[in-house]
């Protein structure tokens, strides 16, 4: 499924994200997945939220530095092998992944792993045609 992400600079201090998070938290946003990553005296945040057009406006009010991306939400398969099911075929696909980060579904057993890659339509198409889960609304919500 292509999803909405929100990207956050924030500076590299004590109480950054969570003065990030309180501000999404007054208005019910709530975070689904995230992802954290210090570059020098930045930290760049990650966030899938459950309405990111409405976290878009509440982050704008606070002056964050932010934007919004599209990215892949993928179910990985239950087996040892499951994580290579999604990674190999992207990669033959000729598919390069930014990043990657993880989060869990409500019953907490299967991983559902957010992808940035350079070509989100291929990407979908490669792994819809490897039989890889795309999370739709019925299987799970973020």
């Amino acid at each position: 499924m292509v999803i909405k992400q929100i990207s956050v600079l924030l500076d590299n201090v004590p109480g950054a994200l969570a003065h990030l998070v309180e501000a999404l938290d007054k208005e019910d946003i709530t975070p689904k997945a995230m992802l954290t990553a210090s570059v020098a005296d930045d930290s760049m945040v990650r966030l899938v939220v459950n309405e990111p057009e409405r976290a878009a406006v509440v982050l704008e009010s606070f002056r964050f530095r932010f934007d919004i991306s599209t990215v892949l939400a993928v179910e990985v398969p239950i087996h040892p092998t499951g994580m290579n099911a999604i990674l190999k075929p992207l990669a033959a696909g000729g598919i390069n992944i930014h990043y990657l980060y993880t989060t869990i579904n409500r019953l907490g057993e299967e991983t559902i792993v957010i992808l940035g890659v350079n070509n989100i339509e291929r990407a979908e198409l490669i792994l819809r045609d490897n039989w890889i889960k795309i999370l739709g609304e019925e299987v799970y919500s973020l």
